[in-house]
């Protein structure tokens, strides 16, 4: 057996460190547990004797999460309710130290009822990943500003000495104004924080980097390759590694070249050159946006873009959901 698929075999580990879930080829997790999900449904119950539960907005791995009304302050808000001790503070901590439209706010974390609680900004629209079921891909005009937008974001979390760690189109909000927000820190982290000696590696297998698969090491650069993995799949419809299984998944990121994805076109070169499988030659933020830029002035016949409202990103109140 190659040694690759022996160290994939025991290295991976899939949809969001959920251990006991059923995944499927996709490395997404279907859950499994009654732990995972709540008990019962939440509508009209009252958290730590404040937020009024509206309804649920959506489920994963370890979490679920609920549109709820903060009666102290009277706005809406998004409740993260997770099930694994620790892990509400950590990505707390990590989303709120980051300041940019292109990412989720963080207003706090509790703990009640036995389960701890993120308090969140909500959102309006839907996730990418759900905009691309219901609409099929997004026209090269749309992708240009939802990188740049989202390569923006990135830049932002990673000067701040951060990493996402689980960029993907389920991840991603796309607002009612059209502008992308990173959602979904748990598995965000300082760079290059695991070792080689780990046994696991959390995350989704077609978006992760070929370093993360074999090594568990993750840096900025992991970022660039799984958001070019998203905006591959917002460009055709379709992701760019795809295997029976999350292991032949992972194979397939470590040693097959997807089909280009438009052609021709900047963006298609730009996703070409997030997708490179050394991170030391893989393209950078900078320079991916500024192709990106370029491309857009052209189509439009103005110069190049510099700033982040330009740029696409909603910058302010943005609606709730």
């Amino acid at each position: 057996m190659p040694t690759d698929l022996v160290r994939t075999r025991r290295r991976l580990r899939t949809a969001n460190a959920c251990p006991e879930a059923v995944e499927d080829s996709t490395g997404e997790c279907r859950r499994s547990r009654a732990a995972v999900e709540s008990p019962r449904s939440r509508r009209g119950e009252l958290i730590a004797a404040r937020y009024r539960v509206m309804r649920r907005l959506g489920r994963g791995g370890m979490a679920s999460v609920w549109l709820a009304l903060d009666n102290q302050l009277a706005r809406p808000v998004a409740l993260k309710e997770l099930a694994t001790e620790g892990a509400a503070l950590r990505e707390a901590r990590a989303a709120s130290a980051v300041c940019h439209p292109g990412v989720v706010q963080v207003y706090g974390v509790f703990r009640d009822g036995g389960r701890e609680w993120i308090v969140m900004e909500a959102l309006s629209g839907m996730t990418l990943r759900r905009s691309l079921r219901e609409g099929g891909p997004l026209p090269a005009a749309q992708v240009v500003p939802l990188g740049i937008s989202l390569l923006q974001a990135l830049e932002t979390v990673h000067r701040a000495g951060l990493v996402h760690g689980d960029v993907k189109p389920g991840n991603v909000q796309i607002l009612s104004t059209g502008s992308p927000v990173l959602i979904d820190f748990g598995l965000a982290s300082e760079a290059l924080w695991a070792s080689p000696e780990t046994p696991f590696v959390a995350g989704s297998p077609p978006y992760m980097a070929p370093e993360v698969i074999r090594s568990g090491v993750r840096e900025g650069a992991s970022d660039l390759f799984s958001l070019g993995a998203s905006l591959y799949e917002a460009a055709t419809g379709r992701r760019p590694f795809e295997g029976a299984t999350p292991v032949e998944t992972a194979e397939a990121v470590l040693h097959s070249d997807p089909e280009p994805a438009l052609p021709g076109s900047a963006v298609g070169r730009v996703i070409e050159g997030l997708l490179v499988k050394d991170s030391r030659h893989r393209i950078r933020a900078v320079e991916a946006q500024t192709y990106l830029r370029e491309s857009r002035a052209r189509s439009f016949g103005r110069p190049p873009v510099r700033d982040a409202v330009a740029a696409g990103v909603s910058i302010g109140t943005r609606p709730h959901g």
